[in-house]
């Protein structure tokens, strides 16, 4: 009934297509017969003729999407015999075939495909990713409990009729997309005209007019909106049997693994997936902009410091199982749903035995790390300098202050005349020159609206704010001060003992309506004796 339902919906946006060709066929044929002027004619019948371009290319390129793999770490049963082995075992206690490919990913993610043929009335190549941070997150059990629900959708045939559901999705992206891609040429196309008669009013000495596409391309636009229905109707249409379907794999992930292990392995989830994201982007990739990048093996493979150092945080989040649904159109229902559909299975007397962690499964996880990142990580990430954590923190937050004081120096640099050292800057501000420097600066509309003292009191934070930052560089070029790596929290800059509060009020100091850079110049380098940071 599932292929049934699948095949209908899939066939009812053809339907929709063909009625829509139809459509314009048949304006066509009154244009024709009727009295319309043959210049207003071909006109139209050109206009109906666009409009069926992309509807034909969208339904008639069938064709859909195939799983190529490429995208992770091929491992074979010799290079990781342990994962091979138990992703066999667990098939076969799930009562299906294992896959044929194993890839190993970069993400909190482990998925299953197959290359079905005949709009998946026949099996194809199948394939198993498995996440490596996944695996750095879960112990061995809920590793085996995530991949035998994975399984399971084989074991459903959900992955072969997936191939009539995700041909259906893929043919209504394609078409829509097709109509929109059209509209947004005909904009373009208009604002390229418009722009090109305003160059050549101004050439003239006449003011430009605004630019505005006017209702250029909305009729693809409206094409696109029967089919953007649709699509939302089959999407709901497929969201029951898709949830259905994770359901059943979750009582298979059970059956193999334990019931109470894939209630825990459920909790985890959300958890890792939340921890990874912010240690990519807090972490992982914090240097890039620096041109840094971790040690080799420590893109994917550093997460475990974090996960280490947040032991307590992450297990007050494993608490609050999600219960709001991601999207309205997910397959997958709430976490919090599924652990309490588990917890109402009968006790199969397993509960959470002691384990290994996941990552003891492959052969040499550290060089896996590695082989990994040879396989996911772009030329150019890859072409980037390595440095350990420590120094990557320090090098790559210098560089960042550095940047940000930029456009402050150019400031300085242009009201003094000179160099937009620090030195400038407390020269300029010595002879009350600070505010001028200041109004170089980028500034938000209500700054720049505002006068007299309003005015200043805009400006106050941004000196401020550069003072520090220019103090701190010469501080941390000294070596009085670094930028301190931390995973149970940010990286802390610190500063010789009792610089911290001392900083703050000199910094105070020089921004005030009577400025005094005296306390600010003790405490810099060169310029006075300084402790030393031992």
């Amino acid at each position: 009934m599932r292929a049934v339902r699948a095949f209908l919906l899939l066939a009812g946006f053809y339907l929709l297509g063909v009625a829509m060709l139809g459509l314009l066929v048949g304006l066509d044929v009154v244009i024709y017969v009727g009295d319309v002027p043959s210049s207003i004619a071909v006109k139209l019948v050109i206009v109906s003729v666009l409009l069926a371009i992309p509807l034909v290319r969208g339904m008639f390129q069938i064709r859909a999407p195939r799983d190529k793999g490429g995208d992770g770490l091929v491992v074979t049963e010799q290079q990781q015999p342990e994962l091979w082995q138990s992703v066999r075992t667990l098939a076969r206690e799930a009562g299906t075939r294992a896959p044929d490919e194993i890839l190993l990913t970069g993400d909190v993610n482990a998925s299953v495909s197959e290359n079905a043929r005949l709009m998946g009335l026949l099996p194809g190549t199948r394939r198993m990713r498995v996440g490596v941070p996944l695996m750095t997150g879960l112990t061995e059990p809920q590793l085996y409990a995530v991949l035998g629900h994975e399984l399971g959708h084989y074991c459903n045939a959900d992955t072969r009729l997936s191939a009539v559901t995700l041909r259906g999705r893929h043919t209504m992206s394609r078409t829509v997309e097709a109509f929109h891609e059209r509209a947004e040429k005909a904009v373009g196309r208009e604002r390229a005209k418009q722009e090109k008669r305003n160059t050549k009013r101004i050439a003239k000495g006449k003011e430009a007019q605004e630019v505005n596409a006017g209702i250029a391309g909305f009729s693809y636009r409206l094409m696109a909106r029967p089919f953007i229905g649709y699509a939302h109707f089959y999407l709901r249409a497929t969201l029951k049997d898709g949830r259905a379907q994770e359901l059943a794999a979750d009582r298979i992930a059970a059956r193999v693994a334990g019931r109470d292990v894939t209630a825990s392995a459920l909790r985890e989830i959300p958890v890792l997936d939340s921890a990874f994201d912010y240690y990519m982007d807090s972490y992982a990739t914090l240097g890039t902009g620096a041109g840094l990048l971790p040690p080799r093996g420590e893109v994917f493979g550093g997460l475990r410091h974090l996960l280490a150092a947040r032991r307590d945080e992450l297990a007050g989040m494993r608490a609050d199982l999600p219960h709001e649904e991601t999207s309205p159109y997910d397959s997958h229902p709430p976490i919090a749903d599924r652990v309490a559909l588990l917890a109402q299975l009968p006790d199969d007397g397993r509960g959470l035995p002691p384990a290994r962690p996941a990552l003891a499964v492959l052969r040499d996880p550290a060089a896996t790390l590695a082989a990994l990142e040879d396989a996911v990580l772009t030329p150019e990430a890859r072409a980037l300098r390595r440095a350990d954590w420590p120094q990557l923190v320090h090098e790559s937050l210098r560089t960042y202050v550095d940047r940000g004081a930029e456009q402050l120096r150019r400031a300085t640099a242009e009201v003094g005349g000179g160099p937009g050292t620090l030195d400038a800057l407390l020269w300029a501000v010595d002879n009350g020159r600070q505010w001028a420097v200041v109004d170089r600066l980028p500034k938000s509309a209500e700054a720049a609206a505002a006068t007299g003292r309003a005015a200043r009191e805009y400006a106050r934070p941004l000196l401020r704010s550069g003072l520090k930052s220019l103090a701190v560089l010469e501080l941390v070029d000294s070596r009085q001060a670094w930028w301190e790596l931390s995973w149970s929290a940010e990286a802390a800059l610190r500063l010789p003992q009792g610089y911290e509060e001392r900083l703050e009020a000199a910094l105070d100091a020089a921004v005030s309506d009577t400025p005094n850079t005296g306390p600010l110049r003790t405490l810099l380098p060169h310029r006075a004796a300084t402790p030393s940071m031992g």
